[in-house]
Order: C-alpha cells, then sequence, then structure tokens
C-alpha cells in the first residue's frame, strides 16, 4: 500500500514511551497515522537527511547542494565516560542533534573551527 502525505499535523509519544506516532492527510484528505517503535526512530532519522540531499540534488540537478539548518545555539558537556563528550546542536525552532566525541577528536574539531577561513575554497573534514 502507498500511501502519500499532503500535511504532517501532529506528533505524539505514546504514554508509555515505547511508540510515537505521526499523524497526516493523505493526498484524498483523509486523516491518517503511522506509527513507530522507538526503536525504529533511530534508522529513520539517521535516514531522513541523506534521503533530503539525494532528492534535492535530484530535482535541481546540482550534486553540491546540501539541506543545511541554520544553528541556533550548541552545547558540550561531559559524558558519563569522562575520555568523551557530548555535543548538542539546537536551532531556532526546538530540532537538536547530540553527538558523542572522544577528546581527540573534539580538539580536532575545535582546531578546525578556529582554522575557518573567512570563506573557505574547501570543506575542512576529518
Amino acid at each position: 500500500m502507498e500511501i502519500e502525505s499532503r500535511e504532517l499535523t501532529t506528533c505524539k509519544v505514546a504514554p508509555d514511551g515505547r511508540t510515537v506516532a505521526l499523524r497526516f492527510v493523505d493526498a484524498g484528505g483523509n486523516e491518517t497515522q503511522v506509527s513507530f517503535p522507538v526503536d525504529q526512530l533511530g534508522a529513520l532519522a539517521m535516514t531522513l537527511p541523506a534521503l533530503i540531499e539525494k532528492a534535492l540534488r535530484r530535482r535541481y540537478q546540482d550534486d553540491s547542494l546540501r539541506y543545511a539548518f541554520p544553528l541556533g545555539s550548541w552545547s558540550c558537556e561531559p559524558a558519563t565516560d569522562a575520555a568523551t563528550s557530548i555535543v548538542t546542536l539546537r536551532t531556532l525552532d526546538g530540532f537538536s542533534v547530540c553527538f558523542s566525541l572522544p577528546q581527540r577528536q573534539l580538539a580536532e574539531f575545535g582546531e578546525a573551527l578556529a582554522a575557518v577561513p573567512e570563506r573557505a575554497d574547501a570543506p575542512l573534514a576529518n
């Protein structure tokens, strides 16, 4: 069965925290819902950015396109493992992503950010 979404209406977490429901209006104007176990949401979250980027590149025939979120704030905090830090990046509208970085990688990231000139010709990566 194929369902085409026209508008996402609500997202809800089940009272027991085991599933998340996405409610939307389909192409025929009917309200419908898809529920995902939390275990599958991580895979979905990891897959969506690559799919959005692939769709943009195909749509505009431009392999350089990226789907970039404006950064609203960030934080860096120690993890329970003393050798690791958690870096959280947030948008103004509440989207956030957390990354765990070993101290060596965190230092390299900081050095790369400090070395970025006003307008770099090529991206810095490790």
